[in-house]
Parts: structure tokens; sequence; C-alpha cells
């Protein structure tokens, strides 16, 4: 595959972007246990919290990430940078305007591909990539693309029927955009993106339209 920039280059932008944000990343890490502890400790706010907290951290990746400094190596980031706040845009509108994104915790397979897919990001992902040779600052950080979409389909899979289909466009996509670092750049922890891609399909396959659903019942 040819992309216009190398190995080096890439793994310059994480130790570019992790140089200038420190400590934010302490902070992102932060929001990503808040999420987990509004799922698993409900109050009424926890949807819109947890809704409120993806909208964090795909504005944040397009920003602060692509725009700011992936850009320097891809143009296709502007290209990225949108498509990630449009992604959020889906998670404010659906989760935080419309309340239609409700988390619950539950069992059977999806429940526990959806604890995998976050015990992943969070700390199997850091310690797989620190093991395959990458060290920090050129690592790829919680709060960066390819950790921070692991985490999100991982969260989207505590999601109650009926779910609106908009949330999981740009992560499933970003999956197989994303996982292609495993093979080009020796990303390995990234072969998870392959996983939750699969997880965000099944999902979006079987999603419903809100409004419809909403009709329907209001027929009966």
């Amino acid at each position: 595959m040819n992309l216009p920039f190398t190995a080096d280059a890439f793994y310059g932008v994480f130790k570019a972007y992790n140089t200038a944000v420190w400590p934010v990343q302490l902070a992102l890490l932060a929001l990503g246990i808040l999420a987990v502890t509004l799922l698993v400790r409900p109050r009424s706010y926890s949807s819109v919290g947890i809704s409120v907290i993806l909208t964090v951290l795909w504005i944040w990746q397009a920003l602060a990430y692509h725009l700011a400094f992936f850009t320097a190596i891809n143009p296709l980031a502007y290209v990225f940078a949108a498509v990630f706040l449009a992604s959020a845009a889906a998670f404010f509108w659906q989760g935080v305007f419309r309340r239609h994104m409700v988390f619950k915790t539950t069992t059977g397979g999806r429940a526990a591909a959806g604890w995998s897919l976050m015990v992943f990001a969070l700390l199997i992902y850091p310690a797989w990539t620190y093991l395959s040779g990458h060290r920090y600052p050129a690592f790829p950080t919680f709060g960066l693309p390819c950790p921070t979409t692991l985490f999100t389909i991982g969260l989207l899979a505590f999601l109650v029927k009926p779910y609106p289909r908009s949330v999981f466009v740009v992560p499933v996509l970003w999956c197989f955009v994303g996982s292609q670092a495993a093979f080009v750049f020796n990303v390995q922890a990234d072969l998870g993106l392959i996983a939750a891609g699969v997880l965000g399909l099944m999902m979006l396959a079987k999603s419903k339209n809100v409004k419809t659903h909403l009709n329907n019942e209001a027929t009966l």
C-alpha cells in the first residue's frame, strides 16, 4: 500500500501530539473511566453523560489530533477531521438532544464483546503496544483514534434497542481504516479494530430507525 508518509513520520506525529498536549491524556483516560462508571452505576443522567463523553472524545480526535497534527503528513486528515466532527455531532444529537441513546448493562455475547473492547482499549492496547516495541511519547495513547474507536464500539454494545444507526457509521468505518496500521506500521494492537468493526457492523445491521419505531408504538 502506498501512503503519503513513512512509518517514522507516522510515529513522529504521535510523539509531537503527546508532547504537546501532556497531561491531557490523563484527563481523557479519566473521561473513559467515568463513562464506564456511569454505565455500571446508572443514574438518571447516565446515558446523557456517556453521550456527552463520546461527543467530547470525538471532537478532541477531530481537532486536537487530525486537524492539529495528522494534517502535517497526510492531506486526508482534513477529511478525517470533518468526518470525526460529524460523528461527534451524531453522538450529541442522538444522545444528548434527542435522548435516543440509552445505555444499560446486560449479559450475553454482545455485552461480553463490549466489555472486552473497553478493557482492551484502556488496558491491553497500551500494554500490547509497549510490548511490541513502541515507546512513549511515540505511542498511540487513549484519546487518539484507534484506541478511542475500540472503546466507543465497546460502549455502544450496551445500547438499548431501538438505537440510532447514525452513531455507528464513522466508528465502524474507522475500524477498517485504522486497522491498516497493524499491517503497514506494526501497531499490532490495532488488530483489535477488526473485531470491533465486525461487532459494529452486526449492531448496525440490527439497528432500527428510532423515529419509525416510536411511530409504530404510537399506533398500537
